[in-house]
């Protein structure tokens, strides 16, 4: 019976190094193909959402047409974010913007530049999904414990939390954002980070507030606290998307 064939790596030949020249010096370096297979890995471990699986980079502005120019100017900040990328610095990215036009696209094609091309860990989680991992793991019928949920969060090199702010606000939840936000700044670990709501101080408490707070939409201060917004700005630079929900416009364009 012929064994099936396997396929080797023509550069290394298999054992993972190649041999680099220069003049009469040689030295030896990580064949392409073991990066390769360590980017996939890593891939597989980022837990990126199967809607989200095909974003690029180079597909964004295919996929989100620059009608607004803020657009095009995000898309230029992620790329050199994703070019220039230093561990060391620990600067994450805090993206503002409405449903729709391309933040978590974006966020999803730094990480997986960051993975394939520099062999980076990367992890993808949502808010919200995060926050219910965390509370499921107080049910004592499951073996997972809070610091099995939080572990890979906080050591993961590049962590992306999705839709940040999108859970009603408790003492809880704030403690919670608070405990990763703040692990991360200190272990100065790199935090991507996409938001519907816009930068702002939380509303004003007093009877002369009223008036005003209920004329104005909630922002970021009022979800996390001013506190975690602060921490944010020392952590993140900040990309402003505007523009119009393009998932709802091809929608609507679907049924014409």
């Amino acid at each position: 019976m012929r064994r099936a064939s396997i396929d080797v790596c023509p550069i290394c030949q298999g054992i993972g190094w190649k041999t680099l020249t220069f003049g009469a010096k040689q030295r030896v370096a990580r064949c392409e193909c073991r990066l390769k297979a360590r980017g996939q890995a890593l891939l597989a471990a980022a837990r990126i959402p199967r809607r989200y699986e095909h974003c690029e980079l180079s597909s964004f502005t295919t996929d989100f047409p620059a009608a607004h120019g803020s657009l095009a100017l995000a898309y230029i900040a992620a790329t050199k974010f994703a070019e220039e990328y230093d561990s060391r610095e620990g600067t994450g990215l805090l993206i503002i913007g409405k449903i729709g036009v391309g933040k978590t696209h974006l966020a999803v094609g730094i990480i997986k530049e960051l993975i394939l091309n520099h062999g980076i860990a990367c992890l993808f989680y949502d808010y919200r999904e995060l926050l219910k991992e965390i509370q499921n793991s107080y049910n004592e019928s499951v073996r997972a414990t809070e610091l099995d949920v939080l572990r890979p969060v906080f050591e993961t090199e590049v962590l992306v939390l999705d839709e940040l702010g999108a859970v009603k606000p408790t003492e809880w939840v704030w403690d919670t954002v608070s405990l990763i936000l703040n692990t991360r700044y200190n272990d100065n670990r790199t935090t991507l980070i996409t938001t519907n709501f816009p930068d702002g101080a939380p509303a004003l408490s007093g009877s002369l507030s009223l008036a005003r707070n209920a004329a104005r939409e909630e922002n970021l201060g009022d979800r996390i606290g001013e506190r975690m917004r602060s921490r944010l700005h020392e952590m993140c630079r900040i990309i402003q998307m505007d523009g119009q929900d393009f998932r709802q416009k091809f929608r609507s364009a679907s049924f014409r």
